[in-house]
């Protein structure tokens, strides 16, 4: 019985060689097919469906501004680039996409709901029903019955909850609210459609909300003594501790005798000196109707 030889290394090495070289050659050649079939037309994104409760954007037009964002076929797409472009469209807030073979994406988004109007008058942003604040064109703010909230970068949520606190409170007044503004020191303003200012003043938001109550509470009896019904309301200022002032359309703290008599001059301030406030024909008097 002959028994067989080992063979000698190089011949070993030889032969490894030779099959590291074989599985080499097919790999490349599975990847030059695979990367061929992946790119046969038929791969190609031929359909784009859009699905969502849409209000301020139709398919139609979201697939024409994403459209030029998409790179790549079925496979190859970033869905990730194309969820973003979708987000890009005004008036978006949410976009889901995936995939469904052979060569369609399928594309959910969620719109925002506006509250209101954010920021100073003339801007293009609004705040939507979880506070989050986006951007609209001018001509979806046309025609709006929006309140507009004004208050620091990032405290947008907190200035919508309070309108949704104070706007039920204030209905009483027959006017809605129309700006509502949490000013740089933390102090709450409201105007009213009807052009009558409320400062509300600061503290945490159940005490500016009690504060408004006790005031909608009071303020037409507090007219009625001054002979005016509650829209000759001007301005009210709650920031007292024991009452509120008010300024009602017609009612004066100047008597007519008073208005009649000359005013002194007064000597010019000098210079690096506060100016005198000038007088007024009629100012806000501090009313009888308590708050606290």
């Amino acid at each position: 019985m002959n028994n067989a030889l080992p063979a000698p290394f190089d011949v070993k090495l030889m032969n490894w060689t030779a099959s590291a070289l074989f599985v080499g050659c097919a790999a490349l050649v599975l990847a030059a097919a695979g990367s061929w079939l992946l790119r046969l037309p038929v791969f190609s994104i031929g359909r784009i469906v859009v699905q969502g409760e849409l209000v301020h954007n139709n398919p139609v037009t979201l697939r024409a501004n994403v459209g030029p964002h998409l790179v790549g076929n079925f496979f190859t797409v970033d869905l990730q680039a194309v969820r973003e472009a979708f987000e890009q469209v005004p008036w978006v807030r949410s976009a889901m996409v995936r995939r469904e073979f052979p060569n369609s994406l399928r594309v959910e988004l969620q719109e925002h709901q506006a509250a209101a109007v954010w920021g100073a008058e003339g801007g293009n942003k609004l705040v939507d029903t979880r506070g989050e604040v986006f951007e609209a064109s001018s001509d979806d703010l046309e025609g709006d019955d929006l309140p507009r909230l004004v208050g620091p970068e990032g405290r947008s949520l907190e200035v919508l909850q309070m309108e949704r606190s104070l706007a039920p409170v204030l209905k009483p007044l027959g006017s809605e609210i129309d700006v509502l503004e949490l000013t740089g020191r933390g102090g709450w303003r409201v105007t009213l459609d009807g052009g009558a200012v409320i400062e509300l003043g600061g503290g945490n938001p159940a005490d500016v909300v009690a504060r408004a109550r006790r005031f909608v509470q009071t303020v037409p009896q507090v007219a009625a003594q001054q002979g005016r019904r509650i829209d000759a309301l001007e301005l009210a200022d709650l920031r007292h501790d024991n009452g509120y002032a008010l300024r009602l359309r017609g009612v004066s703290t100047i008597t007519a005798e008073m208005a009649a008599k000359p005013r002194p001059v007064r000597a010019p301030a000098r210079s690096g000196a506060a100016g005198a406030r000038p007088a007024t024909t009629g100012a806000p008097a501090r009313t009888t109707g308590q708050t606290r």
